[in-house]
């Protein structure tokens, strides 16, 4: 089994392990914004090494959309070549640990559909994909199985 690198960001790794320390009770909201948040574990595409995302929670049924954001920076976050690469993945959402695959949404009306209800739970997706020339990628995550 590969080790888990905790991510170099200070607040990331903070979410984390709170998250995890409380089984999924504390550390459920970003930072200070009171928005729900669920931590996806992953493969690094490059190591193989365990990595841990809190990212918003947006659900579309019993699946997730997962938005590659990262502020609207003019990069993707490095999560997104991960899961192009490895797309099993594992969600916390409070205390329940799914696993999972992701695809990313090429199809547009798939696509147009689960970005409104990104943007439903997260409103400020709509100004970082503004103040970025590139595409914000989507991808969804369903029950393996």
């Amino acid at each position: 089994m590969p080790d888990y690198v905790p991510s170099p960001r200070q607040w990331v790794r903070d979410q984390v392990e709170l998250y995890e320390r409380s089984g999924g009770t504390e550390g459920t909201t970003l930072r200070d914004t009171g928005l729900p948040v669920i931590v996806v574990t992953h493969a690094g595409n490059k190591t193989g090494a365990i990595r841990k995302t809190p990212l918003m929670r947006v659900k579309d049924g019993a699946k997730y959309v997962l938005v590659g954001s990262m502020g609207g920076a003019p990069t993707h976050p490095v999560w997104v070549y991960n899961l192009r690469a490895n797309p099993a993945v594992e969600i916390r959402d409070h205390t329940a640990v799914q696993a999972m695959r992701v695809r990313e949404v090429d199809d547009e009306t798939e696509r147009a559909r689960l970005w409104k209800l990104a943007v439903a739970a997260f409103p400020p997706y709509e100004e970082y994909q503004a103040k970025t020339t590139r595409r914000i990628p989507v991808f969804i995550a369903e029950p393996r199985g």
